[in-house]
Parts: structure tokens; sequence; C-alpha cells
């Protein structure tokens, strides 16, 4: 199930976690990333124009592997595979959304950072899940021990990950690509010009590169 989103993540390697106040900027952002080799976007619920900017950015760049983040609930997730999203990311495991997501054969990668939550994912047949908020949940060291029972389950960890670790995330085999917003942060684009965005989303994906290969 979802082996082929798997692969295309591991593939990415990063996935820019993007929060968007004004739809007007899902086209450029999207431009910009696609400029850097970084083919790929969460767009989170945290906006009222989430939905909308999905819908742009994959509009814009057909070729971008566009999804929705922080979905809390099944009309979220409905409201996300509406405007075109490809997967859903969740903070957190409910079991309804992702119930739902499999149900029409959307991939989704819910938050889970206990034994528990791991078992309850794996028991519903995912492979990969998000480890939220990564750095306050014991980062690196946690995703390894987790790993050692859950033999083959990936991880994608998001919060706290930054040019200072992503290299050191990427090395370990557990860890199937990285969320992360130090290269989509509002503010390097908040005068509308996005080059900066696209000059920290090209080193960002020279790590990949070179830790991928």
């Amino acid at each position: 199930m979802f082996e082929s989103f798997y692969a295309k993540l591991e593939h990415l390697g990063i996935v820019p976690v993007v929060v968007l106040e004004k739809v007007e900027d899902a086209a450029p952002l999207a431009h910009a990333l696609m400029a850097a080799g970084m083919a790929s976007a969460e767009v989170t619920f945290r906006t009222p124009v989430a939905a909308e900017c999905i819908a742009a950015m994959a509009a814009a760049e057909p070729d971008m592997c566009v999804g929705a983040g922080t979905v809390l609930n099944v009309e979220q997730a409905d409201r996300a595979i509406a405007a075109g999203a490809q997967f859903i990311v969740s903070p957190g495991f409910n079991e309804d959304v992702v119930r739902h997501c499999i149900e029409h054969n959307v991939p989704v990668l819910p938050g889970t950072v206990t034994p528990t939550e791991v078992t309850a994912a794996v028991n519903l047949g995912l492979k990969v899940t998000k480890f939220f908020p990564a750095a306050q949940y014991g980062g690196l060291s946690t995703i390894k021990a987790l790993a050692a029972p859950f033999v083959g389950h990936r991880f994608m960890p998001t919060g706290g990950v930054s040019t200072k670790n992503v290299e050191e995330y990427l090395s370990c085999p557990s860890i199937i690509a990285c969320g992360g917003t130090w290269m989509v942060k509002p503010a390097l684009f908040a005068d509308g010009d996005f080059s900066e965005v696209q000059r920290i989303a090209t080193e960002a994906m020279e790590v990949v590169a070179k830790v991928r290969g």
C-alpha cells in the first residue's frame, strides 16, 4: 500500500512545510521550489486559504507533489483531496482520517511519537509515519529506538529540522525524508521576492544529493 508514494518520498528527501496566508503567493512559491529541485510541498491547513493554495500550486507546477498538512479531521481531508492534494499529513494519529485516506487510496502520514501510536499505524498497514514535533520528542535518538522493534517502519521527522541537522537525519536508514520550514518561512517572501526561498531550497537539495546520491 502506497509503495509508489513512499518511493517518491524517499527520492524527494525533503518536504517543505508551507504556511500561506495569500493565494497569490502559492504559484510563485511553487515555481521557486521547483527551480531549486524541491519538487514537493506540504501546505498546512493553518490558514483559511489552504485548499485554494494547494490547487494553485498544483496548477502552477503540475509535476510538483503537493500535499496537505495539519489535517485534523475527515472534513479537512476531503477539502484537501478535492483541491488536488496528493498526500495527507496529520500532526497526530487520527484513526478516522487514516482509514478515510486508505479507503480513498490517498497516501497518509499521521504523526506517531510513541510505540502505541506506531503500533496503531502499522496495524492499519502504514509503513511510514510522521514524527512530530521531532526536537521535543527526542529527535534522532527516539526515532532509532522506535525503529528497533518496528522493523522496516520509517519516519518523516518534522519540527526542529534545520540546515544544522538535516544531513544527520537523512543519513539514518529509518528516515525516509524530512519535513522542514526553514526554506519557506513567510518572512523570506513577505516582500514578494522568492529568490531567497530558491537559494535556501537549492542548498537543502544539495544535502539530499550528498546523502542519498
